[in-house]
């Protein structure tokens, strides 16, 4: 009863503040001046509404369009961060001129990539919200950083996202002469990780966290990558071809799209596809139509979890489903250069190590031991960010051929349990898996929804999703539309109805 209390009051609170009237924002140009611990502001602009193109600093994404299309004026505000010695942590803060939220949105960022995400931020400036990314404390999309640098790692790994939501904080009551009401988190893959790092380490940083597609497992993924690739190198005749590929996808699909009850090119649930490729084995000399002994055993080690050797955690193999973002080499093509930089740069410190060299038992546990949880986001106890009122929605697509979605529903069973079970758990924290989903969207399955708005309504009106519509579209037009249920729950067609349409679906415990 105390709690419930206690909630109401917060809302009340939150309502009261949110009718009170701002004062009008300090002059951008002003914050220039603005002094606060170790951090060096190096831009404080006015940017009009419509077509924007930001300069360095900081850098853009190597390859990409720097070239925005912004919906509201803003102030645009850049700073360097110096927490240690050896750190130098670029961020942006963009602050809506008018119509503020009165709320933060902090974005996340992918793999090793030190990148400042302007696009999420454009996202989040559109919905009224300030908003802030960093490009995690250096430049460049690959690990080489971490050479000779241990505290560029600790950077990455979590002070970056820490540092900037307590600078960004500053910089918000600085402008608008209040702080944020409400913080947010939004972030998938890498930034999905950091989102769950800040959940685990820093539970007072946010009100309400959106991770996608979270690399927990940072060093056991990288491993399993390694691994396949590293065997892949050695034997070529193991290697899959494209059109093998699709020919296991298709296997797949003809054992497994119907267990769901819909046939519909995707697989439901695909922990309860008991496919084996086996079944492909060639039985003649026509190996365009079916798969060599060495490709059986490749599928095998795709599909396959592996054991810690020294903790006896589960390290998750891909699931079926995922085969149209295999490569000739495994895994997708990012997660076997996530995972060789791990290695190279981070854990053996040397830029000629080569996946000829990795031993899987040997390598995963020295990865782990160099970590020591700067990375991985291992940590099951949210016991301190619930007992605050924090709500973490967490998603994965089933077909994600980058990140295993067997990550994410290992790590929830261990929070879940951590929190004293289900009942005590759903209140807070819900994992939603989308069928036929890839990597952070993309797949044959519905892959667009609004995740943002289930999170506010949770943390501000006490409205737990108990489902979240994902749509699909083709060449521009939405064909499909289903429920994203929370797991354990399933989308169960009612019987009636189209089963493109989500109305005609249920939410079910399987």
């Amino acid at each position: 009863m105390k709690q419930i209390v206690a909630a109401a009051g917060a809302l009340a609170l939150a309502a009261a503040a949110l009718e009170r009237p701002l004062a009008a924002p300090a002059p951008c140009a002003s914050l220039a001046s603005l002094a606060l611990p170790n951090v060096t502001i190096t831009l404080a602009q006015s940017i009009d509404a419509g077509a924007f193109e930001p300069a360095s600093p900081p850098p853009v994404q190597p390859g990409a369009t720097s070239r925005l299309q912004i919906a509201r004026a803003f102030c645009r505000v850049a700073a360097t961060l110096r927490p240690s010695i050896d750190s130098a942590i670029r961020v942006e803060v963009w602050l809506p001129t008018t119509n503020w939220n009165q709320k933060f949105q902090a974005v996340g960022n992918g793999a090793f990539n030190g990148t400042i995400a302007y696009p999420a931020m454009a996202t989040a400036l559109a919905r009224g919200y300030a908003t802030a990314s960093t490009d995690t404390g250096h430049a460049g999309a690959s690990a080489s950083f971490a050479l000779g640098h241990p505290e560029k790692v600790v950077d990455f790994g979590w002070r970056a996202v820490h540092e900037m939501t307590v600078v960004s904080k500053h910089i918000v009551r600085a402008y608008y002469g209040d702080a944020p009401r409400l913080s947010y988190w939004n972030g998938c893959s890498a930034g999905g990780r950091q989102g769950m790092k800040e959940a685990q380490r820093f539970p007072a940083d946010y009100d309400g966290i959106i991770a996608g597609a979270p690399g927990h497992d940072w060093t056991g993924r990288a491993a399993q990558a390694i691994d396949v690739a590293s065997h892949l190198q050695r034997h070529e005749q193991a290697r899959l071809s494209p059109p093998h590929i699709q020919l296991v996808h298709a296997a797949v699909l003809n054992a497994c799209d119907g267990l769901d009850g819909v046939k519909d090119g995707v697989v439901g649930d695909p922990r309860q596809c008991r496919f084996d490729a086996g079944a492909l084995g060639c039985k003649g000399n026509d190996e365009a139509s079916c798969l060599r002994p060495a490709q059986v055993d490749t599928v095998r080690r795709l599909y396959a979890a592996r054991e810690h050797p020294k903790t006896k955690r589960s390290i998750a193999g891909l699931f079926p489903g995922s085969e149209l973002g295999w490569t000739d080499m495994g895994w997708s093509a990012s997660a076997r250069s996530t995972g060789l930089d791990q290695f190279r740069f981070i854990v053996f410190q040397d830029p000629t190590w080569a996946i000829d060299r990795f031993s899987f038992p040997i390598d995963l546990v020295r990865a782990d031991e160099v970590d020591e949880g700067t990375i991985n986001a291992l940590e099951p106890n949210l016991q301190p960010f619930v007992a605050r009122g924090g709500k973490l929605i967490q998603y994965h697509g089933w077909s994600d051929p980058q990140i295993s979605p067997g990550n994410s529903v290992d790590y929830y069973e261990r929070a879940v349990a951590a929190l004293g079970g289900p009942s005590k758990a759903d209140g807070s924290y819900r994992l939603f898996m989308a069928p036929g989903m890839g990597h952070c969207g993309g797949g044959n399955g519905p892959n667009s929804f609004d995740m943002v708005t289930a999170l506010e309504q949770w943390v501000e009106s006490g409205q737990a999703p108990d489902r979240i519509v994902a749509s699909r579209s083709t060449r521009g037009v939405v064909d499909r539309t289903r429920p994203l249920c929370p797991f354990p729950q399933v989308a169960v067609h009612t019987g009636s109805g189209s089963t493109d349409e989500a109305a005609n679906f249920v939410c079910k415990a399987p």
